[in-house]
């Protein structure tokens, strides 16, 4: 039996701009996907602590370095520029890999950087 647990957390992320045209997903610069272990095209639970918005989605990544995080297509209707979000990946687990599971966190400040 599998059972669910979050991979990842990242704690704080702000929204630095929302476009409606855009086909779908989230933005993340790809410095903090890869810091966070995902990938591009994985999906993703995120909240947004500014108006208790939930959604799920999938990451694309934005330039390197940017800071970016942009809420896409329908997604663009549930937060703003400067909201903060958690955005959560998830992980299945068999009863003997939970003992060694750790949830990884990371969190940020107002510009985006990491403070772990």
């Amino acid at each position: 039996m599998l059972r669910r647990f979050v991979k990842v957390k990242l704690h704080g992320l702000r929204v630095t701009e929302t476009n409606l045209d855009y086909t779908g997903s989230i933005g993340i610069d790809s410095e903090i996907i890869k810091k966070a272990c995902l990938r591009p095209g994985e999906f993703v639970h995120v909240a947004n602590l500014n108006n208790g918005e939930r959604f799920q989605t999938y990451l694309i990544e934005e330039k390197p370095f940017s800071r970016e995080v942009k809420l896409n297509g329908a997604a663009a209707r549930l937060g703003v520029k400067k909201d903060r979000l958690i955005i959560m990946s998830e992980i299945y687990l068999t009863e003997d890999e939970i003992d060694e599971y750790k949830m990884n966190v990371l969190k940020f400040d107002e510009e985006n950087r990491d403070i772990d």
